[in-house]
């Protein structure tokens, strides 16, 4: 319970830090966290007159980051690495993000397991314009639980 004047201000969402197994990468720009669905499904007990929900499946979506495009090729590799043999013998990771306050002190971490990416794209050239290219790596994960 809060104290007479004292505030909670929300976390800042851009500052946050990517741990992402056995890689060495960083400064990524954006990065969207997956979301998780609980399914619900209906059913209906011998003479019931009315259909009672159970809990289902629970689903996570895409785990998207986005940073500026540099001489690193160590995510171009994995996406490589995945599309050619596979999940399986590609590798699978586990990834943190942690939310950091103006401290730079971690409040809160996001663990993802079994991760791997699905899709790798850049933004594309453009002779006007003088913003730096981006590139993108989409993720399926298989687990998310906040830690803090």
């Amino acid at each position: 319970m809060a104290t007479t004047g004292t505030r909670n201000d929300p976390y800042k969402g851009f500052r946050f830090r990517l741990e992402i197994q056995g890689l060495q990468v960083a400064g990524f720009s954006e990065a969207t966290l997956p979301d998780q669905t609980v399914e619900s499904t209906t059913y209906r007990e011998g003479t019931d007159i009315a259909f009672r929900k159970l809990s289902g499946l629970t689903r996570v979506t895409t785990l998207t980051l986005k940073r500026g495009l540099t001489d690193s090729m160590d995510l171009y590799d994995w996406y490589s690495a995945v599309s050619q043999l596979g999940a399986a013998v590609g590798g699978r990771k586990n990834i943190s993000i942690i939310l950091i306050d103006d401290a730079a002190q971690e409040k809160v971490r996001w663990n993802m397991g079994n991760a791997w990416p699905t899709k790798y794209s850049t933004t594309g050239f453009n002779a006007s314009s003088s913003e730096a290219m981006i590139e993108t790596l989409e993720l399926e994960i298989e687990t998310i639980v906040r830690v803090k």
